[in-house]
C-alpha cells in the first residue's frame, strides 16, 4: 500500500563502516526514530553490526547486505529496495558506494537525504568535510527537515546514548573482573593494518601498574587476535583479560560501570565512551579527533608518534579524568 502524500511510513537508514563510526550514528538514529515514530525504519549494514542494531530502539528490522560482491548480490540488493518502496532513506554512511545505491535506484528513487548528485535532501556544503561525525550528521538531518534546531556548532551536537544497550543488560552482572571492586578498562589493540594508531603495549602495561597501585582492578578488552597485548600486561601486574570473551553489549556493560577507561582510537573505546565511562583515548596523527573523537566523559591526547606519548601523561590524564586515591 502506497503511504499518503507526505506520511512517511517506511524509513531506511544506511549505515556500515566501521564500529566507531557505527557508535556514534547512533546519535543521529534516535533522532530519525523520534522524528518518525511509528514508522517501520529499516537498517541496510553488515554482519558484525546485527546484533547491535537489533537490539536497539531505533530500528524494526535489520538487512546485513550492505556491502554486496557481484553482479548478482548487486542486483539482489537494488531490486529488493526497489520494492520496499521506501517513503525516506537517511544515507548515514554517505560514502561513494553508499551514493551509488541511490543512482542504481533511478529513474524513481527514493527520498533521499545524503550527498547523491540528484537527491531530494542533498548535503552540498564542502564545509561538512571538515566537521566532527555528530555535527555533520545534525546538519544532514536538519536539511532533510526533521532536525529543524540541529546543533551544528563545534562540539555542539549530543553523543550517542547507549542506556538502552545497559538497560537491556539489567542487574545481570557483566563478565568482570571477578569481585565488584573498581576498574579500569584498557583497550591496548585497534585495526591490524593501522598499528601507528596504537599506543605502545609496554607502555599499558607500566600504566596498569600505576592504577593498580590506586586501588583499581585492571580489564583488558579486545579481539580475539588482541590476546597477545593483554598477556604483555599481565605479566606486568595482575589484570583480567576478556580479549575476545566479549560482545558489544557486554562491552558497552562494562563500560557503564567502569572508574576509568584508557584506549587507542579504535571502536570499543567509542563503543565505552557512548556507555558513560570517563575516557581517555590516545590520538597519533593517523586520525583527526576534530572529525571523529568519542564524546561525552572523554579526555583526547595527541601526539603525532603514539610510542612519544610519556607513561606519566597519560597517569596524569587520568588522574584528572577520574581522580583516584592511593589506598592506605
Amino acid at each position: 500500500m502506497t503511504a499518503a502524500r507526505g506520511e512517511i511510513n517506511r524509513v531506511l537508514v544506511l549505515k556500515f563502516g566501521a564500529l566507531g563510526d557505527f557508535v556514534l550514528a547512533l546519535a543521529a538514529m534516535k533522532r530519525i526514530r523520534l522524528a518518525h515514530p511509528k514508522a517501520k525504519i529499516t537498517l541496510l549494514t553488515t554482519p558484525p553490526f546485527e546484533a547491535l542494531a537489533k537490539a536497539s530502539p531505533y530500528v524494526n528490522s535489520v538487512e546485513i547486505d550492505g556491502r554486496p560482491e557481484g553482479l548478482g548480490e548487486w542486483l539482489s540488493m537494488i531490486s529488493r529496495l526497489r520494492a520496499a518502496r521506501y517513503d525516506r532513506v537517511y544515507d548515514l554512511q554517505t560514502s561513494s558506494r553508499s551514493s551509488l545505491i541511490f543512482q542504481l535506484l533511478r529513474p524513481f528513487p527514493p527520498p533521499w537525504s545524503g550527498i547523491a548528485l540528484g537527491c531530494a535532501y542533498r548535503q552540498r556544503d564542502p564545509a561538512r568535510e571538515t566537521m566532527h561525525t555528530l555535527e555533520r550528521q545534525a546538519d544532514q538531518l536538519r536539511i532533510a527537515g526533521i532536525w529543524p534546531d540541529a546543533p551544528t556548532g563545534l562540539d555542539t551536537a549530543p553523543p550517542p546514548d547507549l542506556s538502552w544497550i545497559v538497560n537491556k543488560v539489567g542487574a545481570q552482572r557483566p563478565v568482570s573482573a571477578g569481585p565488584l571492586r573498581p576498574y579500569a578498562l584498557l583497550i591496548p589493540g585497534g585495526s591490524a593494518g593501522r598499528l601507528e594508531k596504537r599506543w605502545p603495549v609496554e607502555h599499558y602495561a607500566e600504566l596498569a601498574a600505576h592504577l593498580r597501585g590506586q586501588g583499581l582492578d585492571i580489564v583488558v578488552i579486545g579481539g580475539p587476535e588482541e590476546s597477545a597485548l593483554a598477556r604483555v600486561i599481565q605479566r606486568r601486574v595482575q589484570s583480567r583479560d576478556l580479549t575476545g570473551r566479549t560482545d558489544f553489549a557486554q562491552i558497552a556493560a562494562l563500560g557503564a560501570r567502569a572508574t576509568l577507561a584508557v584506549g587507542n582510537d579504535t571502536g570499543p573505546t567509542h563503543l565505552i565512551a557512548a556507555a558513560g565511562a570517563p575516557t581517555l583515548v590516545l590520538f597519533s596523527k593517523a586520525s583527526d579527533p576534530d572529525l571523529c573523537a568519542p564524546r561525552g566523559h572523554v579526555t583526547v591526547l595527541r601526539s603525532a608518534r603514539l610510542a612519544d606519548l610519556s607513561v606519566d601523561e597519560v597517569a596524569a590524564a587520568c588522574g584528572h579524568l577520574a581522580p583516584l586515591q592511593t589506598p592506605t
